[in-house]
């Protein structure tokens, strides 16, 4: 069964997660949160990675404020598909938070959500449309969730 793992940086943006979470609920997407920080060290990251595909995660979503360089970091050591979701920040511009995550070299693909909660909540929405394309029961379930923001 497909899975997600949900990345913030720190403990305090835990709360944006929650919207992620509802939505694949809804859709039946299992999923894990981790609080990850690239501060001090990058080992709890890379431990993180070696232990990604052998945790059956098919998809990353990076909640990321500051440091802002963690989905492209976590891009650079997997091959597994990384989005990236700028959240508010008081220490940072909206536009700054958005060029770290779109701005990557080539062969370090991210997609990069809008700010705030669009982008959060459409973070889970496109990691269950690539899902989907395996799965027609939730690519049903997802031209429903769809259907209500229209």
């Amino acid at each position: 069964m497909a899975k997600i793992g949900i990345i913030v940086d720190n403990e305090e943006d835990l709360k944006y997660v929650e919207e992620i979470k509802k939505i694949l609920d809804e859709l039946g997407i299992l999923y894990e949160v981790n609080i990850l920080s690239g501060m001090d060290s990058l080992n709890p990251i890379d431990e993180y990675i070696e232990n990604v595909e052998r945790n059956g995660i098919d998809i990353i979503i990076v909640c990321a404020s500051i440091p802002t360089y963690l989905p492209g970091i976590i891009a650079s050591r997997t091959i597994i598909p990384v989005i990236g979701v700028p959240l508010p920040t008081k220490e940072m511009v909206t536009t700054d938070i958005v060029f770290s995550i779109v701005q990557m070299p080539e062969g370090v693909p991210v997609a990069c959500m809008s700010f705030g909660k669009a982008g959060i909540k459409n973070s889970a929405i496109l990691a269950g449309e690539i899902l989907s394309i395996k799965d027609k029961n939730l690519k049903e379930k997802i031209k429903e969730l769809k259907s209500r923001f229209k």
